[in-house]
């Protein structure tokens, strides 16, 4: 299933993001509460997570933090979470989807130059959707895959549309149109960001946003105790910045 966050806005701590709100992307790893409606009951995302963000002031990054244990189980990351901050981070926790590699290359965010991607839900028999949406992937493309899993799969593809130079919720959108074409019943959250703008899409999981002041927060699921969360449509692109946010259908 996974979980995903991403935020824009004044530096912060990284705790504050991730480990400190009530019902923190954190405790959606062990308790999420917005199951997708082909799950009987919600996941466990205990198969990795990641940290992906941009250090503040010297226009460098992204750099990442990600490990194949369950994001409970790293006694390294409170003290990290405390003293780390930054103003545009995307970070995730992992539900491994069947047949997938299970190292911390498998856990997102992956990087595109300065863009950082994740995916939150599964494509079944991902392994041919190459070959099922007649979009073959090059031995370069399928040798810079940074993992062997659907997520790292839709990553290629969605870096290919970038290398074209098409817009980046435009591209999103094309990935998850001739994804569920393929596979209908694929469940298709992307998100991305390059430190400046948000790109997600909601698909079959949970998506919600939180635009206030001079910040913006898009994530699997609200933190109940801050005010302004509000539930993106499912089949839904939304883009945004720390200005503007526009919600469009797929």
């Amino acid at each position: 299933m996974c979980r995903h966050l991403a935020y824009l806005g004044p530096p912060r701590p990284l705790a504050e993001l991730l480990t400190d709100p009530a019902h923190s992307l954190y405790e959606q790893s062990y308790a999420p509460a917005h199951a997708p409606q082909q799950a009987e009951a919600p996941t466990v995302n205990a198969d990795g997570f990641g940290i992906g963000w941009y250090p503040p002031g010297n226009g460098a990054g992204p750099v990442r933090y990600r490990r194949s244990v369950p994001i409970w189980a790293d006694a390294n990351l409170p003290g990290l979470a405390a003293v780390i901050h930054s103003g545009a981070v995307l970070a995730a926790v992992r539900a491994a989807t069947p047949g997938t590699s299970h190292d911390e290359a498998a856990s997102a965010p992956f990087a595109l130059g300065r863009w950082l991607f994740s995916h939150n839900g599964s494509v079944p028999r991902w392994e041919l959707l190459p070959a099922d949406t007649d979009e073959p992937l090059t031995a370069a493309e399928l040798l810079g895959m940074e993992a062997r899993s659907d997520s790292a799969l839709l990553c290629a593809m969605t870096a290919r549309r970038l290398a074209v130079g098409r817009p980046l919720g435009e591209a999103l959108a094309d990935v998850v149109r001739r994804t569920t074409t393929a596979r209908p019943t694929a469940r298709l959250n992307l998100l991305m960001t390059d430190g400046h703008a948000i790109a997600a899409t909601r698909h079959g999981n949970s998506l919600w946003y939180r635009a206030v002041s001079d910040e913006i927060t898009v994530a699997s699921e609200p933190a109940p105790d801050e005010p302004g969360w509000r539930e993106v449509p499912d089949h839904s692109l939304l883009l945004a910045t720390t200005r503007t946010t526009e919600i469009e259908p797929l």
